[in-house]
């Protein structure tokens, strides 16, 4: 039976934790996700995780950090001062919001922290610095699936 090589085209149900138990997201009850196994599509410890697998095996992989979304940095967050927010808004730690770079282009942030003066925006990706944990089921290789037919 073929095994997963870069390059080829893969269908995975796959759900995604954290190590602290936490399911950040899953494929489950929906179609399985296809992608190009080395073609950047993914994060890298992912494409790493399905090398070598055939059409029907399982596996859970766990990846760094800096194989999935890099380390968080103090260097992303931003002191948006309290008096630019809009008087309406009521912000929390841990509320998603998105800013605006200069050209108008939207990115997200989460309060971070809240201080007399400022609310610290985190511009890092939300799973950054964690280790992810992924179960993987392969569902099919360049378009081949099982051919096994289960009977109930």
């Amino acid at each position: 039976m073929a095994s997963v090589q870069n390059g080829d085209v893969v269908e995975v149900h796959y759900t995604g934790r954290l190590t602290t138990g936490e399911q950040f997201d899953s494929s489950q009850g929906r179609e399985p996700l296809q992608f190009t196994v080395g073609a950047g599509q993914m994060i890298a410890g992912f494409d790493a995780g399905v090398v070598g697998m055939a059409i029907g095996d399982k596996k859970t992989i766990n990846i760094a950090p800096e194989d999935a979304y890099g380390e968080w940095h103090e260097e992303n967050t931003i002191a948006y001062p309290k008096e630019n927010l809009p008087d309406d808004l009521k912000v929390e730690v841990g509320m998603q919001l998105t800013m605006r770079t200069q050209d108008g282009r939207p990115f997200p942030v989460t309060v971070h922290e809240i201080t007399e003066e400022a609310v610290v925006l985190d511009a890092n990706h939300m799973l950054a610095g964690k280790e992810l944990v992924f179960d993987i089921e392969m569902v099919s290789i360049n378009g081949q699936k099982s051919s096994i037919i289960l009977l109930d």
